[in-house]
């Protein structure tokens, strides 16, 4: 990503610059535009930009109660929304029912209860091709070869997966309809230090094979070193928007929300 891509600033501030101006593409996969939105008549999120290119790898960071998490769950229609929009692929998808997304090219990974505990390994990937008319073979074997203990266990029941291997398996589930975004909210989360490395590198891998990637993470050091683009978002608004290396880079970011 050039300088000029960056506009020549480190941690842009987001509530003097818009997206456009902090690194955006040019024509976003995703694009999220003054959006308000919340739960009920709870409003959580406050106007905020979002943009993800296609084959890009974006990443939310911030603390605790941002609303990082409901910035997902409203591009995936699990929200209310109040005001804004969201386009998908040059489509308006603000409105649309989480149903119809997996048709639109996106994969979601939520954080809490993603996988099916009473199916076994093999039918919860299953799960994830409901909508094809033939069981892709091909997207099955794709999924074995990036997560080869899903394939030794498939027969096991999910529930008793371990926790790094609940969050394969959910992955691996996403991934069945070859979505050109994938959203993952906390994927880390829970998980043995010894294994968050290990869980990055292949979110990584899935990134370089060509699929946009879209992630919350409370480990947000290591996110922000390897995506290209990162969001800080403080009470569900836009804070500072900048390359993830720019972004580590910033006192300022470091201190608020880096823990120095």
């Amino acid at each position: 990503m050039s300088d000029a891509e960056r506009s020549g600033a480190t941690g842009v501030d987001a509530t003097e610059a818009d997206a456009d101006s902090a690194s955006a593409p040019a024509d976003p996969l995703l694009s999220v535009r003054g959006l308000d939105a919340g739960y009920g008549d709870l409003q959580i999120l406050t106007d905020v930009d979002l943009d993800v290119g296609d084959g890009e790898y974006v990443t939310i960071v911030g603390p605790n109660g941002a609303g990082k998490s409901t910035v997902m769950k409203s591009v995936f229609g699990l929200t209310r929304v109040f005001d804004g929009s969201i386009t998908f692929d040059g489509g308006d998808i603000t409105d649309e029912a989480p149903e119809s997304m997996v048709h639109h090219g996106l994969g979601y990974v939520p954080q809490n209860e993603n996988v099916f505990a009473g199916l076994s390994v093999r039918e919860n990937l299953e799960m994830g091709a409901y909508i094809r008319e033939e069981f892709p073979d091909d997207a099955l074997a794709a999924v074995y070869d990036r997560f080869p203990i899903l394939q030794e266990r498939e027969e096991q029941r999910a529930g008793t997966l371990s926790g790094g291997q609940q969050q394969m398996l959910a992955m691996g589930r996403a991934l069945m309809l070859d979505p050109d975004l994938l959203l993952l909210d906390e994927p880390s989360a829970g998980l043995a230090p010894d294994l968050v490395d290990d869980l990055f590198d292949r979110i990584d891998a899935i990134n370089e094979a060509g699929t946009a990637i879209l992630m919350v993470e409370q480990n947000a050091t290591e996110a922000l070193r390897r995506c290209d683009r990162g969001y800080v978002l403080v009470q569900g608004k836009n804070r500072f928007v900048d390359s993830g290396e720019a972004l580590l880079s910033d006192e300022s970011v470091r201190q608020q929300f880096l823990g120095g």
